[in-house]
């Protein structure tokens, strides 16, 4: 009796048994790709993957929906690159048209010019918000046009959960995951003058009508330092967003990308960089302060209750 009604019931259930065994399995996956013991970080939100297949070999929190500050500039600059226009081309530099926050501050003069090549460079290496700004307002169809164009790429690049609002980064509805953004840094690390730009230790701009200039640094001390081979960097900060930094670098003979978002102290984004490179190289897992950790809970649970933003 027993026999008969498995033979009858078996080829009924097993699709019910693998759907819930796959689901099951699924779910597994997407939680651990969430949150990631292997290694102590700072930063509330981490991502390391693997440049050239996007695999990730560090995840902690990686989709958790959070503002991005000035790692903006980075799509900034691949829609100025990917719009042809030339870097040569002198630029007039306007106020702003809006008042916005005490990040928003500048040393460039209004009604003063600068290359468009000078203003990249600068909005990288520097997170100059003026320059990201000049470079906005003169794209091809002016900034709404440049916006749109933000949004496009985000979503040719797959980044599902990501938005852009200005150039600049200075809104905290210029948003982001740590997963989306491993997608941005990976595809502008193939172009060669984000590349140079962003890791340009000092710059100095030559500015006309009237003529002076301005000399720059790097704001990732890291791009400087004998100890990293950096190919790719960028920062930010906005009281929202925390201490952000993303960046390219060799380990152990493997490039990979780093995304280190929403970091309570000013250098933990270096520190978290540096116990992400130990634990690849050396499996050590490290530790950070209790201060650290539970800051992370709490910003877990303020942008973990959030809808996703969708792109455009």
């Amino acid at each position: 009796m027993l026999q008969q009604l498995t033979n009858r019931f078996a080829p009924r259930l097993l699709p019910v048994l693998l759907l819930a065994f796959f689901s099951t399995a699924l779910a597994e996956t997407t939680a651990n790709a969430g949150t990631s013991s292997s290694v102590a970080l700072a930063s509330v939100s981490a991502v390391t993957a693997d440049v050239e297949t996007g695999e990730l070999l560090v995840a902690k929190h990686a989709d958790l929906v959070m503002p991005i500050a000035s790692i903006t500039k980075l799509m900034t600059a691949m829609v100025v690159l990917d719009s042809e226009t030339s870097l040569k081309e002198w630029l007039p530099i306007s106020d702003w048209k809006s008042k916005l926050g005490k990040n928003a501050y500048s040393r460039i003069r209004i009604d003063s010019q600068a290359k468009r090549g000078d203003l990249l460079r600068i909005a990288l290496m520097s997170s100059e918000n003026r320059a990201a700004y000049i470079l906005g307002l003169n794209h091809p169809g002016g900034m709404p046009s440049f916006v749109n164009a933000m949004n496009a790429r985000a979503k040719s690049l797959g980044m599902t959960m990501s938005n852009f609002v200005d150039p600049m980064g200075l809104s905290p509805d210029n948003r982001s995951t740590a997963r989306d953004l491993s997608y941005l840094v990976a595809a502008a690390h193939d172009y060669p003058v984000i590349r140079e730009y962003s890791t340009t230790r000092q710059h100095t701009v030559r500015f006309r009508s009237p003529r002076y200039k301005l000399g720059y640094g790097n704001t990732n001390p890291l791009t400087g330092s004998s100890r990293w081979n950096v190919t790719l960097s960028k920062t930010g900060y906005l009281k929202e967003s925390g201490r952000c930094l993303v960046m390219v670098t060799e380990t152990g003979g493997q490039f990979v990308v780093m995304v280190m978002l929403n970091s309570l102290g000013t250098r933990s984004p270096l520190g978290d960089a540096g116990r992400m490179r130990r634990y690849l190289e050396t499996g050590a897992r490290g530790n950070v302060a209790t201060a650290a950790r539970d800051y992370e809970q709490r910003m877990v649970t303020t942008y973990g209750l959030e809808t996703p933003t969708s792109v455009r």
